[in-house]
């Protein structure tokens, strides 16, 4: 009986010993499965959507061109109207020097003052200084001393003033002039006629288009 015993007992401990010995392998096998690297996933294989850079460069490229377009118009226009400008003072300036040339350029001793007076309203900046002091210190005194008169008037070739623009800019022109110049004095027996070429600058003002010098060529 005690015999039974024993071995029953020895076989409860078998089989226990037996049931823990594979939980442990069962237990081994689980921890190399969790040390497994994990498969990689599969690589995406829909395409890649396009970047955004792309709209908004052309954009900016649709922008660049649109400013060039403007620039260039804007362009344009100012020279339309700079040439359009230039052409109205070229017409300006050679009618303000047909009317002033005869007027500086004449003097009678027998009305000095009204004549130098009329010819400096045609003048502007240092030349209209320069004027004043060269006809009061040396062409007043002399004109009054020997009776001086001269006349001047622009040269006619067919039929036409002599008298043309050099070149012009909206503010400023050159004119050169033809011009006749009759004087009499006590110093002469006989009036001379004098044909001279006049090259005259002339600026616009506020006042209008004036002589600002004059050079006999």
């Amino acid at each position: 009986m005690a015999n039974t015993t024993v071995r029953a007992r020895q076989r409860s401990m078998a089989a226990a010993a037996r049931a823990a010995a594979k939980r442990a392998e069962q237990a081994s096998h689980r921890q190399e499965a969790d040390l497994e690297p994990a498969a990689p996933e599969p690589a995406d294989t829909m395409p890649a959507k396009p970047a955004r850079s792309r709209p908004r460069r052309l954009t900016a490229l649709l922008g660049i061109v649109v400013l060039l377009a403007l620039t260039a118009t804007a362009t344009l226009a100012w020279k339309h109207r700079e040439a359009e400008r230039t052409t109205e003072a070229r017409a300006a300036a050679l009618t303000a020097a047909r009317k002033a040339a005869p007027v500086i350029l004449s003097y009678d001793y027998r009305h000095l003052d009204r004549d130098f007076a009329a010819a400096r309203g045609h003048l502007t900046g240092p030349f209209l200084d320069q004027y004043s002091k060269t006809t009061e210190t040396v062409v007043a005194p002399t004109a009054k001393t020997y009776s001086g008169v001269v006349k001047a008037a622009i040269a006619t070739g067919d039929a036409a003033p002599a008298a043309s623009v050099i070149s012009a800019s909206p503010n400023k022109a050159v004119v050169l002039l033809f011009m006749n110049q009759l004087t009499t004095s006590t110093q002469i027996a006989t009036p001379r006629l004098d044909l001279n070429r006049v090259r005259m600058t002339l600026v616009r003002t506020p006042q209008g288009w004036k002589v600002s010098a004059v050079d006999a060529l």
